[in-house]
This record gives C-alpha cells, structure tokens and sequence, in this order.
C-alpha cells in the first residue's frame, strides 16, 4: 500500500515542480505572441466600441464571447502581443487603407483605456522595459499586403504610425504577391512585391509570410536582408493544409534567422479536425444553422450532430507537437507562438479557449525534455532577436532612399 501511495503521488509532485518552473519561466520571459485579433472582434461583434468594453473582467461571459481578457492575458504568462488589424481581403482601394487606420485606432484605444495593463511598443527595447513594468507591451501588424492599397508611400506611414510587421497577402493574391488560399497571379513577387520586401527591411517593419504562397514565401526569403516572420503558421508536415510551411521553408526561415510563430486554430493543427470541421459545416448549412458555436452553445440540430461525429481530439499536446517540429526543422531558435486568439471562431485546442493557455503548452514541452533556455526562447526570446535583427538591418540602411516605385492615380 505504501509503495502504491508513493507511485500515485509521484506524477502529482512532477506536475507541481514542471508547473513551477513554467511559471519561473514566464517570470523571465513573458509571452510575446505573434497573432491577436482582438481589434476586429470588438469592430465586428460590438460596434468597435472599444469603451464600452471592460477588458478587466472575463470577456468569455459577454453575450459576443471573446478570448482575450486581461485576467486571461495574465494567468497565461503574455508579456507582449502582436495585435492584428486585419481587414477583409476583398476591401481594397483607398477604403482599406481608411479601414486599416479605423483598426490602428481601436488597438490604440483599448491600449489606452487600460494603461495599468497595456502599453504600446514599437521595438524590442520598448517591449522589454513594457515587461518590465509589469505590462502587456502593444505592438501592431497588418494583416495584409491590400491594406497599403499598392502604394509604398502608405507603408511608409503605416510603420509611422507604429506598424511592427506586414502580412504579404490575406486570403487572395494581389498584383504583387500570391495568397496561400487563392490562385497566383504575380507568381511569387513581381518587381513592385520585391520592391514592398526592401521597403520593409529599410523602414524597421518585419515581413511576415503567413497566408502566402509557397512561391511568393521563397521570393520574399530570397529577397529580405533582414528576418522574416511567419506570425501565425504552424507546420504542413503534420496537417496538410495551405496555411501551413512546408519543411523545405521551414529550413530556410530558420537559415534566414526567422521564427514560425505556431497558430492555435485547430483546422491548422489537425487534418481529422479541419476534415470533420467542413462536414459539420456542410450539415450545418442543409438544415438551416450557424456552424461557428461549439458545445452547449451550439445549435440544437449541431448537438445532435456532434454526439454522432466526436471531434477529432485536439489538445496542448498536438500544439507541443507542431512546436516541436517546427524547431526540429528550423531550430529551436525559430520558434514562437501566434496563437490566433479572437481569429479562430468559436473554439481553440481542448482545454486552450483564451489567452490563459500558454502555460498548458510550455508544461507539456517541459515533459517532453525541453530547458528552461529553449522555452524563454519560445515565449519570447526569439521573436525579440529577430525583431532586434531587423532594427539592426534598418539601421544599416539609413542612408538609403525611400524606394521609389510607380503608384496608382
């Protein structure tokens, strides 16, 4: 009996002390997570009124239920974030360009109205003396080569107003660089796209290749001087989707000194999921009823269907294993988290709903041998070399002239 008590208590004291050291490890190193769409949740589900919002109290409650909370960012260890001002891809013209500052502006606004949480950052230094003083440092990134409206002059003031990185494309191909999800039509990147990458590089701003075609990914890494990032990607090898980097891109983002920040969204992590995903969503729509709620909360006829087609498990355990092999293959250097929160609908990994689940991910990493080094490099060691590569890159090229290039009328 005593040698049975010992063996049961055994994994309890384990799971304490790997508990503990995840939580040394984000004393340290707090999160800097790549991917947040926080910004267009408050624009879409409560008329971006970013007021009318208290971030301070549990947004999982509110009768639009969002996953990211300042209790929630806490418990989970983030010390910085990325927050995304998407746009629709098929808002383009001068209204995106409109639109993306509306973004810029309710960011701004939510990160005003709760300065004891939040403050803007706009380089690495910035973000280490935000961590410092105990708040989640502000950064920005746009998701999306159309929200410049093909003008450098607009990306220039884009980094001026504080944009750290620039998607190349959302979800369709534009003139200059080719979507992962859409046919190509510059088959990688014309001379204006190359154009776009050297700008990027001159002005600060990181080039970020999540929702890119593989061809217009390796344009982009034959043209950068400095970093790229992928903010919210995780690795095709396990879930074959487009969205996903191929190992052969993984290898030389890792070679470039870039980090493959992995995304949360299940339909990325897991075939079986996004396969059963798009079932349930086709029955969804032959009877009539939304198929973005989950669980209890999803409608009648999707309970039903539910409890006769178990989702396909994923947990922090098929998180750790992307991770895993994202740092296999491009070194545990180029590795982070763009977890996606408020971007992937009504659901995350099981047991990851909201901003608190880092810490389940870094626990099972530690099972699995990781140091206490390569997690604080996870969390937020890497992205801030690289973001500090790319500030070094900019300097280097100080002298140079903004890149002229032909413009729309």
């Amino acid at each position: 009996m005593i040698l049975l008590a010992l063996l049961l208590a055994a994994p309890q004291a384990n799971d304490a002390a790997i508990q503990a050291r995840v939580q040394r490890v984000l004393q340290r190193a707090p999160v800097l997570d790549g991917h947040n769409d926080l910004p267009w949740e408050i624009r879409e589900r409560h008329e971006a009124k970013v007021e009318a919002i208290d971030l301070t109290q549990n947004t999982a409650a509110l009768p639009f239920p969002m996953q990211t909370d300042i209790p929630r960012l806490k418990r989970g260890g983030v010390g910085g974030q990325f927050w995304s001002v998407y746009i629709p891809a098929a808002v383009t013209g001068p209204r995106a360009v409109e639109m993306t500052i509306e973004q810029i502006d309710i960011a701004r606004r939510f990160v005003g109205a709760n300065p004891q949480a939040f403050r803007m950052a706009k380089t690495a230094d910035e973000v280490r003396a935000a961590m410092k003083a105990g708040r989640v440092a502000s950064l920005i990134g746009i998701e999306g080569g159309h929200q410049i409206d093909g003008r450098l002059s607009v990306l220039r003031q884009m980094r001026e107003l504080g944009v750290g990185y620039m998607t190349l494309t959302h979800g369709k191909s534009l003139d200059w660089a080719d979507s992962a999800t859409d046919a190509p039509r510059a088959n990688g990147l014309s001379d204006f796209g190359r154009k776009v990458v050297m700008e990027m590089n001159r002005i600060g701003m990181l080039v970020d290749v999540s929702h890119v075609s593989d061809a217009t990914m390796a344009a982009a890494l034959d043209v950068t001087k400095a970093p790229v990032i992928a903010s919210h990607s995780s690795a095709r090898a396990l879930a074959d989707r487009p969205r996903n980097i191929p190992d052969d891109l993984l290898r030389r983002i890792g070679a470039n000194g870039g980090v493959v920040m992995v995304n949360f969204y299940p339909a990325f992590l897991s075939k079986a999921w996004a396969d059963w995903d798009r079932e349930r969503s086709v029955y969804a729509r032959s009877v009539g009823v939304p198929a973005d709620a989950y669980g209890a909360k999803a409608p009648a006829p999707l309970i039903e269907w539910d409890r006769t087609h178990p989702m396909p498990r994923v947990d922090a355990a098929t998180v750790a294993d992307h991770v895993e092999h994202v740092a296999k293959v491009a070194g545990k250097g180029s590795v982070g988290f763009g977890g996606d929160y408020d971007g992937i609908g009504g659901t995350g990994p099981e047991g990851m709903s909201g901003v608190d689940s880092y810490p389940l991910v870094l626990a099972e990493l530690a099972r699995r041998g990781w140091s206490d080094a390569d997690l604080a490099g996870l969390t937020s060691g890497n992205i801030l070399r690289a973001i500090e590569q790319a500030e070094a890159v900019a300097k280097s090229m100080k002298d140079m002239k903004p890149i002229d290039a032909t413009e729309p009328d």
